[in-house]
């Protein structure tokens, strides 16, 4: 499966900073976060928004360690490897006043209660629909909605969502799949505009 720049083994390293969170919505469109344990990813390794919920342990040279969730995009100059992190994450491995630490990072999959829940972007119809996956586990690679006998994949945008711009598939049956290549079927999705509707299913542990 095409794991894009974040892939699982791998060891990243780089520089983290740190940005005022708020409610802890960004450009993922996750919506507010209850957990404020999360981090901007820099633009070349957010790919599109492939790394949108994607959990990462940062390690930072003093020994300090944090798993932190994806939620937003840190645009240029953020550099390749670099993560902004929220100042309440960034606080547990050094002083603010630091402004910026050397880490090194790589992607976990979290032990989690949380099942999969879908949502259409707020607008969609039978004609045209926006639909995004929230509380996985693991990174999104694909999703893809049933088009008459077969499936056919979204084109994914930069703000997480995956459109359906003729309206194919929208309300129907939606399949995941995940960087490690499992595919989760789910139905009874009703096509409900901006309400997080949970599926009762989960991508497995690694």
């Amino acid at each position: 499966m095409s794991a894009g720049r974040i892939r699982p083994n791998s060891t990243r390293t780089g520089v983290a900073t740190a940005y005022e969170a708020a409610d802890g919505n960004g450009a993922c469109l996750f919506g507010p976060s209850d957990d404020l344990m999360i981090a901007a990813m820099n633009t070349t390794d957010y790919e599109t928004s492939r790394a949108c919920g994607a959990y990462v342990l940062v390690r930072a040279a003093n020994g300090k360690s944090i798993t932190v969730r994806i939620t937003n995009e840190c645009p240029l100059p953020c550099a390749p490897g670099q993560l902004d992190l929220s100042q309440q994450a960034f606080a547990k491995l050094a002083d603010l006043k630091v402004g910026r630490i050397p880490i090194t990072w790589q992607l976990l999959s979290p032990s989690t209660t949380e099942t999969i829940s879908i949502r259409y972007k707020t607008g969609s119809n039978p004609n045209w629909c926006g639909i995004q996956a929230i509380g996985h586990r693991n990174p999104v690679a694909r999703l893809e909605v049933r088009a008459g006998s077969g499936w056919r994949q979204l084109p994914r945008t930069e703000y997480n969502y995956f459109i359906s711009g003729d309206g194919t598939g929208c309300g129907g049956s939606i399949r995941v799949t995940d960087i490690y290549g499992e595919q989760l079927t789910l139905t009874g999705i009703a096509l409900r505009p901006n309400v997080a509707q949970p599926t009762g299913v989960q991508f497995a542990r690694h």
